[in-house]
Order: C-alpha cells, then sequence, then structure tokens
C-alpha cells in the first residue's frame, strides 16, 4: 500500500513538473465579469443576479520563458455592464502582455499592462456618442493553475484611467459611462 501511494505521489509531482513550462503558444476562452462604480457593490448586485453583467473571451497566447516568463495575449471580449437597468454591451481587443513566476508546481502568478482597442459599443436601444478613447490602458493581475497543457487562471482588470461615452438620447442627454469597467475573469487555455 505504502508503495503504492508513494508511486502516485511521484507521478503527480511529474505531472505538474510539465504544468505548462517552457515556451509556447496556444488558445483561451472564459467568462469576465464587469463592475460598474464601486466593485464590491457589484458583486453583491451579481449576487442578487448572477447573469448580470457577465460577458466571455477567446483568444490566442504565447509564452516565453519558464521559471520567470512572458506571455503576450490577443484577445477578443464582449462585456456586458448594466446601467440604471440598461445594458451597455461592448466588443473589443485585448491585448495583455504579463510577466509572470512559477511559484512551486502547477501554480503561477502574473502581472502587466492590458491595452484595450474597443470596436463597438451598443447600449440598449439608446443613442450613444463617440467613445473618448478607441485605445486604452489596463493592469491584469493574477494566479493561474497548470496541468499539463491545460491552465486555469483568474485575474482581476482594471483601467489606469475612465474611458467615457455621452449618453446622447433626450431623457438622459449628456450623461456619461465608463467603457472601461473593473473586471473579473476566468480563463481555461490550452498550450498546444
Amino acid at each position: 500500500m505504502k508503495k503504492t501511494v508513494l508511486v502516485a505521489f511521484f507521478a503527480l509531482i511529474g505531472a505538474t513538473a510539465l504544468a505548462q513550462n517552457g515556451p509556447g503558444f496556444g488558445i483561451k476562452g472564459g467568462l469576465n465579469y464587469a463592475g460598474n462604480g464601486d466593485y464590491f457593490d457589484s458583486t453583491a448586485d451579481a449576487y442578487e443576479n448572477p447573469d448580470k453583467n457577465v460577458g466571455y473571451h477567446l483568444g490566442i497566447f504565447g509564452k516565453i520563458g519558464d521559471k520567470i516568463y512572458f506571455r503576450p495575449e490577443l484577445v477578443y471580449t464582449k462585456t456586458k455592464s448594466d446601467y440604471d437597468n440598461n445594458s451597455l454591451d461592448m466588443s473589443k481587443l485585448d491585448a495583455p502582455l504579463l510577466i509572470g513566476l512559477n511559484i512551486v508546481g502547477p501554480l503561477n502568478v502574473f502581472a502587466g499592462p492590458a491595452f484595450q482597442y474597443i470596436l463597438d459599443t451598443d447600449f440598449d436601444g439608446v443613442t450613444i456618442g463617440d467613445v473618448e478613447n478607441d485605445v486604452t490602458v489596463g493592469l491584469n493581475i493574477g494566479a493561474g493553475l497548470s496541468f499539463g497543457n491545460f491552465g486555469l487562471d483568474l485575474r482581476y482588470e482594471r483601467g489606469f484611467s475612465e474611458n467615457e461615452v455621452t449618453v446622447l438620447s433626450a431623457e438622459r442627454f449628456n450623461d456619461r459611462i465608463d467603457t472601461r469597467p473593473d473586471q473579473l475573469i476566468l480563463s481555461l487555455s490550452f498550450k498546444m
């Protein structure tokens, strides 16, 4: 019995040693949760309405390095943010440039700037003006687990500055909405 447990233990250590280590590239996808205003108030709202402010993302990534690594990504993201019972839908391209550190076994941490380019915005039938800046910069910080070619990570994203759009409808003239909300991002990745 002890030998079986010992063999299983060393097999597990061997599997985690191969945990998405080394250079390569792959695909990723997952869910985003956007928070408007105070993030903790948004989280309480999400508890009451779990489908509110949920979006998704699909993309590719590269990885250079092993213990300390550089991981550029190019990701198509679709977000939904609720403002006073109206929904702002946004399509964008995100390009995080992450520096990471493999801590131990499958655990890694990472952080870096995230560039955002807005492709399209739609505010539930309300007319909106042009977005203040099509390109903005934010910060990604998070942690992940990797097993073989599969990885799972959770990150927090916030913009370095607000990026607003003006609401032009008659009943809400001159309201402004931030197009760079804070986000929690859950991703599943596959290294090829």
